[in-house]
Parts: structure tokens; sequence; C-alpha cells
């Protein structure tokens, strides 16, 4: 698997180490992979997208800074357990501008772990896409796919976003109506939605999802998302 599994291993394992959500060990784990390989299929960090990138290189000069004002030693950053602590650390890590596919594709641990608080999933669906795509499309994006996972509370959407969850992704052509698997989280909500709703089973919707071309593995991660939770795990094909 590539970055897309990475970087939602590394989201599920800190909703289940932490038990809560908690966007800054997020971040660390983040950088973990990025910076050692944790959670690599391969054991290095061999594609990262470059708002994510940015991001997370960000984060670390924030916490060098915020260990200097705070007098905490730099081996001891990661590890933050005081709650005051953490409530004062900016995770916002990047600018209003990016809207990348990544913050998508790591998506579904989030409504999975919060699945009986429907609501909270939705909000904590946009903030985990936020803190490292700070564009309000990439937060809507999230809340909307997460919704759809799980619930949407009737709360405004980016016009852009607004557009898909009316149906823009309604089209029977497909990739000949200019559907295509790029890097825009608009571009992808439309592609994944449009696999999903133009098939009848997990594996052709999948096969639909890729022949889009461009970024393959993302549209394929972001597909799976949704179809799994909708196909449910007995009736994904075995290979």
């Amino acid at each position: 698997f590539t970055d897309d599994g990475s970087m939602a291993l590394c989201l599920a394992n800190s909703l289940v180490a932490r038990h809560s959500f908690e966007p800054y060990d997020q971040l660390v784990r983040y950088k973990w992979w990025f910076r050692h390989g944790y959670m690599s299929s391969t054991g290095n960090c061999f594609d990262i997208g470059d708002a994510t990138r940015k991001a997370l290189c960000e984060f670390e000069k924030t916490q060098k800074a915020f260990a200097h004002e705070h007098g905490l030693p730099l081996e001891e950053i990661d590890f933050l357990s005081d709650k005051k602590l953490l409530d004062n650390f900016p995770i916002y890590c990047s600018p209003d501008g990016a809207a990348g596919n990544r913050s998508l594709m790591r998506l579904a641990p989030v409504p999975l772990f919060f699945y009986r608080k429907p609501e909270v999933a939705v909000e904590f669906s946009g903030i985990s896409g936020r803190i490292t795509h700070g564009d309000k499309k990439a937060l809507d994006g999230c809340r909307y796919y997460g919704a759809l996972i799980k619930w949407f509370k009737n709360d405004p959407l980016h016009p852009e976003i607004e557009n898909i969850a009316k149906g823009s992704f309604k089209k029977e052509k497909g990739y000949d109506d200019g559907m295509r698997g790029k890097g825009y989280i608009v571009y992808f909500l439309e592609a994944v939605l449009w696999a999903f709703w133009s098939t009848q089973s997990f594996e052709a919707g999948a096969l639909a999802a890729v022949n889009l071309g461009d970024d393959t593995d993302t549209t394929a991660a972001i597909y799976g998302q949704l179809a799994g939770a909708h196909y449910g795990f007995h009736k994904l094909p075995p290979e």
C-alpha cells in the first residue's frame, strides 16, 4: 500500500492509542511516517503529497518553537500529555489554499470510530483534514464524505462541495464526461461518487474508479472507504 494506507493507519492508531480525537497526536504520527517510515509498507515514506509535506514541515517548526517557549525538552515534544499545553498548541499547519486529495484519502477511521455520535463524527472528519489542508473545500469535503459514511448535520457547505451534494457527479459517461482522478479535492469527490453511483458492486466500482486514470491509488482508496461501508466486509472480493 502507498501513502493513502499509511496515513489512514496513522490516524487509526492515534484514535485507538489516545482513546479520543487528538489532532496533535495525529500530526506526530504523520511526522513519524514522513521522517521514519512509521506505518509504511516498505519502512520508508516513498510518496507524500506536496501540501502534506509542507504542513508537516511547518508542524516540526511549530513544535520546536513551542518547546522553546514552554521550556520543554525537544526529545519529549512528541509525547505531550498536559491538556493545557495540547489545547494551546496551534494544530492547523496548512495555508488556506491547500485543497488536495490527501485530506480525504485517510478519512475513514474517524466516522467509523465515532459512529455512535454522528454529529461528532462529521465535525472531527472536517478537522482531521484541515490540520494538513487548510482550504475550506478540504474541510467541507471531508465533512461531507464523513457524513456519507455516517451522518450529516445541516451545516452550510462550500458551494463547490454543495454542488457535488446536489448530484453533479451523476454523469452517465464518466470519463467521457470529464471525470478524472486528479489531486484537487472537488474533482476527487466527483470521481469517487460517480464510481459508486454508476456501479452495483464493490469490485465494479473500484475498477471504474482506477480507470479514470491520474492518481489511481488515491481514487481507489477514497472510493473504498464509502463502498466498503456500503457493501460490507463480507461482500468484498477475496482477492
